[in-house]
Parts: structure tokens; C-alpha cells; sequence
């Protein structure tokens, strides 16, 4: 059976940055089979930008939930894999052939992710510091903060189908709190170089909408705690880890003069050490 992939890009008033995402895209060495954009309820749908990539646009009413809708991308997908951009990203011309060559090599992982270019205003950011295993078990460093980014993925469909997908009751840290459930309980490759080109500017992105995203990534590990949707193994660490976020943000509270919520996030900690003791 042929390697095929359908790229999934969610969208919402973002046309001229969608445009040159679809043109990164269509440019592929090897392209997808099939290009899905949902828009997310734009007050006007990309119609000419997809029909001049060749790409198929799926409108559905605004979520303002960004696993809705890739979610969504991936119910309306044929291939056997699946790989998102977010439409303000990049490819670069070798992405899908670079992991495929890495998946066949393999040969048994379902998901492999890259390497990113990271800038912000046009200027490249440094990630000298970004210190974290990349490849294999990484259920632990993903603890810490999200290590995958959703337009570096080439992932099996039908795992994605088994996990059910993105949680579609976040509005951030979706991706977070789906890589967890995913190292949980597989492993994943990697391709140790620039693949995708990730971009900030100045236009509205989820991630700067609060000017912070851990107490997103802390509310994440809980409701997966709560579910208990890990290993057992996992809980333990998972729990440690949501403890410390919650130490650390009622640090930051109190420091801020908001000492009912940070009295709150003690609470929630200790709990946590108990549980986990």
C-alpha cells in the first residue's frame, strides 16, 4: 500500500498566512494525498486560497477549540496518515519524505515529529536551552512542558482514532494534554532537524491571548488525573508533576496579592502529595 498522508489544517481569519502555509505544503517533495482545511466559523471561508492549492475546505461553526478542529480534519481524512500545520506555520520542501524514511526505517512507530524553526517577528528564536529527550519513551520530559509541536507530526490514523483525538473541552494546552496520553503509551521517533518553520507575529494566537499557558497545561494534567486516563505508573509521576505546577503557581499568586487562589493551589498540591504518597 502506498504512503499516503492527508494534511490537516485548522483555520480561522488567518487567509493571507493560510495561503502561504498551503503553498509550503502543495511544494513537498512528496505531497500529501489530500489537504483538509476546517475553518473554524471565519466570518469569510478561504474558499479561492484552498481551491488554488487544490485543497478541501470543511466550514463548521466557530469553536474557538483548536482539537475540534483538527479533530474534525481527521474524521473527514482518507489516509492512513495523518500530519497537521497550523495555518500560520511552515513546511520546509522535505518534511513528509524526511519522516517517512524515518518511519520505514523503523518500521513499527506511529508517530514521528521534528525538529522546528522557531520566529517571532521575523527573527529567528534560539532554543539552545530546550534540553529534553526527543525520541523513544518521552512520557516524562512531556510532563514538563509540550515537546511536540502539532505541525511537526506525522502520526499513524488509526492510533490518533484509538486515543480518541484532541480533547475538545480545551481551548489550550489541547496539544499538552494529547502527547501525554500518546507517550503513555507508545513511543515515538524523531528527525533531529529543521523541518517546519514556526511562526509569531502580530496576529491573534491562542497561546498569547492570556500571556501564559502553564496554568492551562497544570488544569490539562489534572483532568487527566481525574479521568484517570494513564498507566499507573504514569499517575504517579503525572501527579508529582501537577503538585509542582500547583506549588509554583500558588507561589505566583501570592506574590501577586490574589492569596485566596493561591491558597486554593496549596491545597490542590497537598492533595496531590497525599494521593501520590
Amino acid at each position: 500500500m502506498a504512503f499516503e498522508v492527508s494534511a490537516v489544517i485548522p483555520h480561522f481569519e488567518r487567509e493571507e498566512l493560510l495561503a502561504q502555509t498551503l503553498e509550503s505544503i502543495a511544494g513537498q517533495s512528496e505531497p500529501p494525498a489530500e489537504i483538509i482545511v476546517v475553518d473554524d466559523g471565519s466570518r469569510r471561508p478561504p474558499e479561492s486560497v484552498c481551491r488554488r492549492f487544490g485543497a478541501q475546505l470543511l466550514s463548521i461553526p466557530h469553536t474557538g477549540k483548536p482539537g475540534a478542529v483538527r479533530n474534525r480534519g481527521v474524521e473527514a481524512a482518507v489516509s492512513q496518515w495523518i500530519a497537521f500545520a497550523d495555518s500560520d506555520d511552515l513546511w520546509l520542501p522535505e518534511k513528509l519524505k524526511t519522516q517517512r524514511l524515518r518511519l520505514e526505517r523503523d518500521g513499527e512507530t506511529a508517530l514521528c515529529h521534528t525538529r522546528e524553526i522557531w520566529l517571532r517577528n521575523g527573527v529567528t528564536v534560539s532554543q539552545k536551552k530546550q534540553k529534553h529527550r526527543r525520541e523513544g519513551d518521552l512520557f516524562h520530559d512531556s510532563l514538563k512542558k509540550c515537546i511536540i509541536g502539532p505541525s511537526t507530526v506525522l502520526l499513524r490514523r488509526s492510533v490518533f482514532k484509538e486515543l480518541g483525538g484532541f480533547d475538545e473541552t480545551l481551548e489550550i494546552a489541547e496539544d499538552y494534554e494529547f502527547w501525554l496520553r500518546w507517550t503513555d503509551r507508545f513511543p515515538v521517533v524523531y528527525c533531529d532537524e529543521p523541518l517546519i518553520v514556526k511562526r509569531a507575529g502580530n496576529w491573534p494566537q491562542l497561546s498569547t491571548r492570556y500571556g501564559q499557558i502553564e496554568i492551562f497545561r497544570l488544569r490539562a494534567l489534572l483532568l487527566l488525573l481525574k479521568k484517570r486516563m494513564l498507566s499507573e505508573e504514569h499517575c504517579f509521576q503525572a501527579a508529582e508533576e501537577a503538585a509542582r505546577k500547583a506549588e509554583v503557581y500558588a507561589l505566583g499568586c501570592r506574590k501577586r496579592g490574589r492569596t485566596d487562589e493561591a491558597l486554593e493551589w496549596e491545597r490542590i498540591a497537598g492533595n496531590l502529595k497525599r494521593s501520590d504518597g
